[in-house]
């Protein structure tokens, strides 16, 4: 087996802004478009971009992006002061801490700096896309704006194309959001949220797996929650997330087939599993007093269905864990226990999310789901994190040309609505007579980052790139390219493709010892599949009518 691990530093790049958005009180403003040095000159005679007292400019450096601006200027007068304000939206920029939730919540995104004369100094470590300069107390003379973008430098080799450009630029944006979320440990976001949410992971594992192969960041995180949680207590204090580090493990097992490392957590995952199962009672109910599994159903009656799902899937992820660590005896519990939590099936027909869960769980029919409760058209209520095992279940059941079009209208919309990312959230109603992220907000529309939003992401406060949106991007390879790891290790691939209404589709999936490509198209109703792999990998292929 080739070495799959991937160690990739952070790299650091400068970026010009792209354009202007609007400005007042300026001068000279399109010079900071240009390329120039980041370096001060001494008694230079040329012409600057001023900003006069009061004036601010707002620059787009064109994507979403992790890091921090530099700034140069020439002189300047004495006690100057500028204002920096990085923004997710153009709204974002344009506000103040405290206006529609505008934070500097985890990271400081508003701030007012010194600057003094003939100085390149570099700020910040935020997400954005959008900065505001800002001449407080005198104008000011600047000669130089890049952003400062801090990503791993990762090969893309994963790779999906189609003959429907808005799914092969959803598949990209996914990709490059959890791309940004990469840094020293996995993050939920890059401007608020950057924090290890285990619980949160599975999707953007499951598009890393996808897109990159192996990485560190994937064990750097779960072992950073491991180490710092006991293994008879809740991770992150949240019982759900438990469930999900599980379901990682196992899913990162069977695609690296890494037993070194999963023997090392063997003791922590066999004390861990006998705590969760110490929580079920025999008739399958649970002792658990904090069910919270995802915002759509929190403090409503699906909380307590969408975690009774999370117990039977940790559960099951525990079972086969403990068979693979060849702890029999361990794994029979987890069986008798698992029978039992399926048997408990609490209402999911108001919530499109716990009803998919149920079935990702294995707990109700995917036919049923699909058929009565996730419907193209009806978007409103889905969730940019749960939604992807909503189209797992809508592939499952046969409905994939169903998925297709829930992925074009509801991640499609946010891309249509100036999105290089994908959100913490989004409902589709959000949509209705509301501008685009990337311009002031017209006079008579919504602002769709400043007026909506729920519980603790209400306004500006709402994380315009998290990884959990990322899931449309790991659909498209595991379900449409349908590669599916049968064995260990990518070992054994099975190739099931179903591209819905699309006539065809192709990439490559990476393994541990390679990448794998395939290309389908449809011909007289039939896809013909034409596939190469590593010699390490035994592939078969059931093609679908």
């Amino acid at each position: 087996m080739k070495n799959s691990k991937a160690c990739n530093a952070i790299k650091t790049t400068f970026i010009l802004p792209t354009k202007t958005v609007c400005e007042r009180n300026c001068e000279n403003s399109p010079l900071i478009l240009n390329e120039m040095p980041r370096q001060t000159l001494l008694f230079c005679d040329r012409p600057y971009l001023t900003v006069k007292k009061g004036g601010y400019i707002v620059l787009d450096f064109g994507r979403e992006l992790q890091g921090g601006v530099t700034v140069t200027l020439p002189a300047v007068s004495a006690n100057s002061h500028l204002r920096i304000v990085f923004g997710e939206s153009v709204s974002e920029a344009m506000s103040s801490i405290g206006y529609k939730n505008a934070t500097n919540d985890h990271s400081i995104r508003d701030i007012v700096l010194p600057v003094t004369s003939w100085q390149n100094f570099r700020y910040g470590n935020t997400g954005f896309r959008f900065v505001k300069l800002e001449a407080v107390d005198n104008d000011i003379s600047i000669s130089c704006v890049q952003a400062v973008s801090e990503c791993r430098d990762l090969e893309y080799k994963g790779e999906f194309l189609c003959n429907d450009p808005l799914l092969n630029k959803i598949w990209q944006v996914g990709a490059y959001t959890v791309q940004l979320n990469m840094q020293e440990y996995l993050w939920d976001g890059i401007k608020r949220d950057r924090l290890v949410w285990v619980g949160d992971m599975h999707p953007e594992i499951s598009t890393i797996l996808s897109v990159f192969g192996d990485n560190e960041v994937i064990k750097n995180s779960l072992d950073f929650i491991s180490r710092y949680t006991p293994a008879e207590q809740w991770m992150d204090n949240i019982p759900s997330y438990n469930m999900w580090w599980l379901k990682i493990q196992y899913d990162y097992y069977m695609w690296s087939g890494d037993a070194d490392y999963l023997i090392s957590q063997k003791k922590y995952i066999c004390d861990m599993v006998r705590h969760i199962l110490s929580t079920v009672n025999p008739d399958g109910t649970h002792i658990v007093d904090y069910t919270f599994t995802e915002w759509s159903s929190y403090e409503t009656e699906f909380e307590k269905t969408g975690f009774q799902a999370m117990l039977a899937i940790g559960i099951d992820s525990a079972k086969k864990l403990s068979a693979i660590l060849d702890e029999k005896e361990l794994a029979t519990e987890c069986e008798k226990a698992l029978c039992a939590v399926k048997r408990h099936v609490y209402p999911y027909t108001g919530n499109k999310q716990v009803a998919a869960m149920l079935s990702f769980a294995g707990m109700v029919d995917a036919k049923e789901i699909s058929e009565n409760i996730i419907k193209p058209g009806k978007e409103k209520g889905f969730s940019s994190f749960w939604g992807y095992y909503a189209l797992k279940v809508l592939a499952q059941s046969g409905n994939t040309k169903d998925a297709l079009q829930i992925i074009r209208n509801y991640w499609g919309k946010m891309l249509e609505l100036g999105a290089t990312t994908f959100w913490e959230d989004f409902d589709v109603t959000w949509a209705e007579n509301a501008g685009r992220i990337d311009e002031p907000v017209p006079d008579g529309k919504r602002d769709i980052h400043g007026d909506f939003g729920r519980h603790c992401y209400k306004g500006l406060r709402h994380s315009l790139c998290h990884g959990w949106a990322s899931g449309p991007t790991a659909f498209l390879s595991n379900h449409v390219l349908g590669i599916n790891v049968t064995e260990a290790g990518c070992k054994k691939i099975k190739i099931k493709p179903d591209l819905g209404n699309l006539t065809w589709a192709k990439g490559k999936y990476p393994t541990p010892y390679g990448e794998i490509t395939v290309e389908h198209q449809v011909k007289d109703g039939q896809i013909k599949t034409f596939c190469s792999a590593p010699p390490e990998i035994e592939v078969s292929v059931e093609n679908q009518t």
